[in-house]
């Protein structure tokens, strides 16, 4: 297939296909906010509402009229969801609740600082669309307790007992590399810089392990190896999306060297994480070989699998390095073959070790109208980028 048709696919898949899906099937239009709870034909089959799904639809539609096109409907829809969120998202204290019924009563408390980060990149990028400083001051609150609540970030939430195997986790590094970016257009240039400074840091010198050349989820506070089930655990995907978003960073500044870091540990994520039996990308892996705690460690995911596509064809434009694009293209056939939805549109997301359709579902507690949607966007940009570059 040639560059221009690979881009034609992703571009009319997410504009003809995956958004419309969420356009006809997500918004609930009597208390507002977003059905994430979908099935193989978009019916709804259950009405809980999960802040982070909400705040990364809201995010998903602002950003589309951003950057593609200023299509009334999209801003209306991500305002619809704000509006929401706005209304019932947050507790007293600003921290955002994990869940809420259909009308906006909590259900499960602010323990988990992703419905923080989300709230803050989809209230900022609201911002950028509507004008509204309501959106952006939002935002920028949010932002600023995510830093204060980094360092003990589930607070009087957590399950670890404290002091026996104090560790810290890749998850929220990560996500602020990419949040900064989001937002920076309204925080002060020396936050950002700031930021971005620690993240790389935080990323590529204290959870990658240089003698494995991968990426551990959890790692000591000193930065050390912890072997033990959460020590061991690496989460390819996690790997690959972060590695992206690294090379988003380096591209501000042109820093060479750092787009071919993120290179090298993409592949090693990639030959390490690939299912050399039945294809595709395992959830969890134990760094060592040993069996992985989650039972649900050979699965093949949607977000996995979009986020390799992105981190893949991202590295190619930077280095031109074929082994990238080897990638993308296993990949491809991998993915659009198994995930998308020929009959009723949108991607499933959960499939077996042989790749094989596990759960019928297009939305629900962990699957929403973001990881797709971006990729598609990502990849389709991506592709056009590569193809001017080899004129």
């Amino acid at each position: 297939m040639e560059i221009k048709e690979y881009s034609s696919l992703y571009r009319n898949n997410l504009l003809d296909d995956v958004i419309p899906f969420w356009m006809k099937n997500s918004p609930d239009k009597e208390f507002g906010g977003y059905y994430t709870c979908l099935d193989t034909t978009g019916k709804v089959f259950d009405t809980d509402k999960f802040v982070w799904l909400q705040c990364r639809e809201v995010w998903c539609f602002a950003m589309l009229y951003n950057q593609v096109e200023k299509k009334q409907e999209w801003l209306d829809f991500a305002v619809q969801g704000a509006e929401f969120l706005k209304k019932h998202g947050r507790d007293d204290e600003g921290n955002w609740y994990f869940s809420l019924t259909r009308e906006g009563k909590p259900l499960i408390q602010a323990y988990n600082i992703f419905s923080d980060c989300f709230a803050s990149m989809a209230f900022a990028q609201l911002a950028k669309a509507s004008g509204n400083q309501e959106y952006a001051d939002i935002a920028k609150t949010t932002f600023f307790n995510i830093l204060s609540r980094q360092d003990n970030p589930k607070g009087k939430y957590t399950k670890a007992y404290p002091g026996t195997r104090p560790l810290q986790s890749f998850s929220l590094p990560m996500i602020l590399s990419n949040l900064v970016l989001e937002i920076e257009h309204i925080l002060e240039p020396q936050l950002v810089e700031t930021t971005i400074s620690q993240g790389i840091h935080t990323v590529m010198n204290v959870f990658y392990q240089e003698d494995s050349g991968l990426l551990l989820e959890n790692v000591t506070p000193e930065g050390k190896f912890s072997d033990s089930f959460e020590g061991r655990l690496v989460n390819p995907g996690h790997g690959l999306e972060a590695m992206w978003f690294i090379m988003a960073l380096a591209e501000r500044t042109g820093d060479v060297k750092l787009i071919r870091k993120a290179t090298d540990i993409s592949l090693n994520i990639m030959d390490f994480g690939w299912d050399k039996k039945e294809g595709g990308i395992f959830y969890f892996l134990d760094i060592k070989g040993h069996p992985p705690q989650q039972l649900e460690w050979d699965q093949k995911l949607w977000w996995v699998h979009a986020e390799a596509i992105v981190c893949m064809l991202k590295a190619y434009y930077h280095t031109g390095d074929e082994r990238c694009w080897a990638w993308f293209e296993k990949l491809h056939a991998y993915t659009w073959a198994r995930f998308p939805d020929q009959e009723h549109g949108e991607w499933f997301g959960y499939l077996n070790r042989k790749g094989e359709v596990l759960l019928p579902l297009k939305g629900g507690k962990w699957k929403g109208c973001f990881h797709v949607p971006r990729s598609l966007y990502q990849a389709y940009k991506l592709l056009d980028m590569i193809d001017n570059k080899k004129k």
